[in-house]
């Protein structure tokens, strides 16, 4: 059907008093946005659902969810009832209708005969993560849009793995969910009726505290070793992390700490940040208001859904320097096998995992240690997934982590994870300052040992269906224009992803290497309506590498945006 034909379906079958149908009737002029509403389905992939909140096909609405976890529940009723009885464990962040959706997919999933584990309220996405393994259920569900704008709900999909769903099971949960008809073919149920029916169990605080036990494990110093009277600030910037990451720093003994008041308690229009993604600098505006009337050391955040951690640290002259996904990875690798060799527990056998557009520094770090440091796509399902390989090759997993401020510190918890990030290199801070130096003096030292690297991460945003088709004839032309130079220095070597390469699945992904030792990388994002590039050079002070950098992204900018 046309987009016109599905618009003027779903205006004929919802009931007159139906908001959504109230949503249509608004726009039954503007054939822009009901062509963006209609022109697709909202697509379910490895990344699972994401989208603009809204009536239609292509949006986050109570008849998409209900369309894909049918479609999900129909594909776990096909491996039978050792499948069913193990079940799915669901939980949601603080967005929009995040509640509402999680409820109705319990009810979904119920109506299937399928058992359902949810939380009383919300909680964080590595939570969840853990719970698939910790509950040994066939699938997760999170209802989050992670970071995105407020306009925005999203839907993860975990498999029994504890990983986010591979491709092989994304196709076939996709090609089960195409055949729901989104009318006549969701079961369905009532969520109360079935919490107390005991089909759907709602877990209990002390799985709560399992996970925060798990994390605090991972420490590394304790005790004397560590100066707890570091000043901190934490901001969960309106999301899930409020809970959690507060208890791990009064277990951990932090005793001068503060958390942003305006920003503790959930509020899913994120009014005091507007964009709550903590690669964003201005997301810590208050974090450093708070941090200039208390000398805080350091200021941490989590996204919405606390899988995403970011950092600012006070440098030498008591500014505020936010570090890129890159930098704070180098602090946290650093730490870790610093940390492990000085108390004799570095294993001989040590790996790592980072993707393939995250900075090579930290391969540098690892390899002076004897770790080998493993290369996947993007997104924690490669980068965690990777971890049954190094099982299967005798190889003892340390750290996984990509550039876009995801970490993964437990192989317990397959998915990044913002509270135990934060808890390293809160640790790592309070380790540092016991020896009378500050993260900004180790980065600083990182540099002078392994190479003064500089790395930039710009992206263009381009929304919408227009949007979507420049964002494809970019990659189209880039790869046709493949350059031989760049900014003066010859190209060394080319990796186009897009039939995989070496043991790296395809992925819509290019890479340059060029022979002054710089490299970048572009590649749109799975999950975001942008195109998004990676540069990353190396010189012998930090400002020859920041000129070198400047120059080869002003170039490649030049040449992508001049695709109309």
């Amino acid at each position: 059907m046309s987009y016109n034909e599905t618009y003027n379906e779903w205006l004929e079958k919802l009931a007159e008093t139906d908001p959504l149908r109230a949503e249509l009737n608004a726009i039954k002029d503007d054939e822009n946005d009901k062509e963006e509403r209609f022109y697709q389905n909202l697509s379910f992939g490895t990344a699972g659902l994401r989208g603009k909140i809204g009536a239609g096909t292509n949006r986050m609405n109570r008849l998409t969810v209900g369309k894909a976890t049918q479609g999900i529940a129909s594909y776990i009723v096909s491996f039978g009832k050792e499948a069913m009885d193990r079940g799915v464990v669901i939980a949601h962040d603080p967005r929009h209708f995040s509640r509402e959706f999680c409820e109705l997919a319990c009810s979904i999933f119920a109506a299937n005969g399928i058992k359902v584990y949810t939380f009383p309220d919300l909680r964080p996405t590595p939570e969840l993560a853990y719970m698939v393994r910790r509950l040994k259920t066939i699938c997760g569900i999170n209802i989050t849009a992670s970071h995105n704008p407020k306009e925005y709900n999203g839907y993860k999909a975990y498999w029994e793995d504890g990983c986010q769903v591979s491709s092989e099971v994304a196709d076939k949960m996709t090609e089960s969910i195409e055949k729901v008809d989104i009318w006549t073919g969701i079961k369905t149920s009532d969520f109360d009726e079935m919490v107390k029916s005991g089909k759907i169990t709602v877990l209990g605080e002390a799985y709560d505290r399992e996970y925060l036990d798990l994390i605090e494990g991972l420490a590394i110093h304790e005790g004397d070793e560590l100066d707890l009277s570091i000043p901190l600030i934490y901001t969960p910037l309106n999301g899930c992390g409020f809970v959690p990451f507060g208890q791990m720093l009064k277990d951990r003994g932090f005793t001068n700490w503060a958390m942003v008041k305006e920003q503790e308690m959930p509020d899913p229009d994120f009014t005091t940040v507007g964009y709550p993604n903590p690669e964003d600098p201005k997301a810590f505006k208050l974090s450093e208001e708070y941090g200039r009337k208390m000398g805080a050391e350091l200021l941490m955040a989590t996204d919405p859904d606390a899988d995403r951690f970011a950092i600012e640290i006070r440098d030498n002259d008591g500014n505020y320097i936010p570090l890129n996904g890159n930098q704070t990875g180098y602090l946290l690798v650093n730490y870790v096998l610093e940390g492990h060799k000085d108390a004799g527990t570095l294993p001989t056998n040590g790996a790592m995992v980072k993707s393939i557009v995250t900075s090579t520094l930290s391969t540098r770090i690892a390899e002076a240690y004897g770790v080998k440091m493993f290369e996947t796509l993007t997104g924690f399902k490669n980068i965690s997934g990777k971890i049954p390989y190094l099982h299967e090759h005798g190889l003892k997993y340390l750290f996984g982590y990509e550039e876009s401020v995801g970490y993964a510190a437990s192989e317990s918890i397959r998915d990044k994870d913002g509270i135990s990030a934060g808890m390293l290199v809160a640790e790592a801070a309070a380790y540092y300052r016991k020896q009378g130096k500050t993260l900004w003096d180790v980065l600083n030292e990182i540099y002078e040992k392994y190479g003064f690297f500089t790395e930039d991460e710009p992206n263009i945003v381009l929304e919408g269906l227009e949007g979507a088709r420049r964002i494809e004839r970019m990659m189209v032309s880039f790869r046709e224009n493949l350059p031989k130079t760049v900014a003066g220095c010859e190209v060394e070597k080319v990796i186009d992803y897009k039939n995989g390469y070496e043991d790296v699945p395809p992925q819509n992904a290019i890479r340059i290497f060029l022979k002054n030792g710089a490299w970048f990388a572009v590649r749109p994002s799975g999950t975001e309506p942008k195109i998004k590039f990676y540069f990353y050079s190396v010189g012998d002070t930090k400002e020859e590498s920041a000129k070198i950098n400047a120059a080869i992204k002003a170039e490649i900018l030049d040449q992508i945006n001049s695709v109309e």
